[in-house]
């Protein structure tokens, strides 16, 4: 006989082991739907952290032309700005502000007020904290504007007109010896050869750069003179070698730049009248040029009259030869560049044309009185 017991034992064991190969295969099924299940929420969340990544670094109105002030307090971390910048409607997201800056391992902000815009990015916010803000809240600025070519009295008008200093006051701190010698201490390859000239009306004339400041309502008119001596200064940093493996003067330079200023207005212009300047030196020639005749005179006008030629002054280049005293006004950084480089001709004359403001340049007399015939006296 069979033994059944045995064959029941045996078919119960295979039906087990299906039903467990069954709850297998079950489990896998779920885990495997799990899994699949967390991988779409990992690509759905990384898609989405993305996008809110990169679009959070755009401007958060690209449209906006508002200008917002805002104040980066002085010991600030750059948490607390990224804070700042979103409370102020600068930037999008502080966090992503944060991320982005130690991916790009930017640093450095500096405290101080800051007109920032909506319309600006990531990049451009940076750039901003990086360069610094001012000291002073926007509302207690001045801005001046110093025009290229104009004279030290004309410029101390401006400051009455801007700030609360008068033109007097501005003068007498120009006329000042112990503020000049401050400025000499600090800046001597700017000023020094401003000193030794001879003659010199005022000594700063030519030396404070026409440009735009901003200037505070605490500021003393010390500190107003001084940023201009000081710019003029930065701006020369660059060619101070030069000059002296020229053998020339920063002096001299400004002197003639200051003519050169107002007798061309293209660049290619003045690199010409620059060199009429020097071919006219070397031969001993005078420079005749009105602007020195209208500074000799102190005054402001369209024509120069012959009695005007005659006037006795150190700065009259119609009556002396060489360059003068000194500076005639404040040149533009154009003007001293073209006088440092100027091209080589042999060119003796120049006239402009008043009109259409071409200048025409003559090598001799005859042709200088051609040109005036043809482009000036008609």
């Amino acid at each position: 006989m069979k033994d059944t017991n045995k064959g029941k034992k045996d078919q119960n064991l295979d039906e087990k082991l299906k039903n467990e190969k069954k709850e297998k295969s079950v489990v896998t099924k779920i885990v495997l739907s799990i899994i699949a299940v967390l991988v779409i929420l990992l690509v759905v969340l990384g898609v989405t952290a993305y996008n809110f990544y990169t679009s959070s670094i755009e401007p958060l109105d690209p449209a906006s032309e508002d200008e917002i002030q805002v104040e980066i307090p002085s010991g600030s971390s750059p948490t607390n700005i990224a804070r700042i910048l979103e409370e102020n409607g600068i930037i999008k997201s502080a966090s992503v502000f944060n991320i982005y800056t130690r991916l790009n391992n930017e640093g450095e902000f500096k405290a101080g007020y800051y007109l920032m815009s909506p319309s600006m990015n990531v990049d451009e916010v940076i750039d901003s904290l990086q360069a610094g803000g001012t000291d002073f809240p926007a509302d207690s600025v001045e801005r001046i504007t110093v025009p290229e070519g104009y004279t030290i009295t004309q410029i101390a008008d401006i400051v009455e007109a801007r700030t609360s200093y008068s033109a007097e006051e501005f003068m007498a701190l120009i006329e000042n010896e112990e503020f000049q010698q401050n400025l000499l201490n600090q800046y001597p390859e700017l000023l020094t050869g401003a000193f030794e000239a001879e003659d010199v009306r005022y000594v700063l004339e030519g030396y404070l750069f026409p440009a735009t400041y901003e200037f505070y309502q605490e500021m003393t008119i010390e500190e107003v003179v001084q940023a201009m001596v000081a710019k003029m200064n930065e701006v020369m940093q660059q060619y101070y070698a030069q000059i002296e493996e020229q053998g020339q003067t920063v002096h001299e330079i400004l002197t003639i730049a200051s003519l050169v200023e107002r007798e061309g207005l293209s660049y290619e212009d003045r690199t010409q009248i620059a060199d009429v300047f020097y071919n006219r030196i070397e031969i001993g020639m005078p420079l005749q040029t009105d602007i020195s005749v209208l500074y000799s005179l102190d005054t402001h006008k369209e024509r120069v009259s012959y009695d005007d030629l005659a006037v006795d002054s150190p700065y009259n280049l119609y009556q002396n030869t060489g360059i003068g005293p000194g500076p005639f006004n404040s040149p533009s950084e154009e003007s001293i560049k073209a006088t440092i480089n100027p091209v080589d001709t042999d060119y003796l004359y120049f006239l402009a044309d008043i009109e259409t403001q071409k200048v025409y340049f003559a090598e001799t007399y005859q042709q200088h009185l051609e040109y005036k015939r043809e482009y000036v006296d008609n």
